[in-house]
């Protein structure tokens, strides 16, 4: 795991392959933004922690690759 500080780096990161996956609680929209469209223009999926589209107005936020989004959120909704 790796934290960069920044969501917006943070989301970058999954974008360009750096990490496989984010996932974080209670942001700000203008922490997400950017960011999240970055990682969907590359190709990266970008939910809530329920796998659903709400996660501008949560704040909370998973973002990753195809591959691995299924597996976060499952390793993730014991501690919801």
């Amino acid at each position: 795991m790796r934290r960069e500080g920044a969501a917006s780096l943070d989301l970058c990161n999954v974008a360009c392959g750096r990490v496989e996956g984010y996932w974080e609680f209670n942001l700000k929209p203008w922490d997400i933004a950017a960011g999240s469209l970055i990682v969907q223009e590359a190709g990266g999926i970008v939910t809530d922690m329920h796998g659903e589209q709400g996660w501008l107005e949560s704040g909370d936020i998973v973002a990753a690759n195809p591959k691995v989004l299924a597996q976060m959120l499952h390793l993730l909704a014991p501690h919801l």
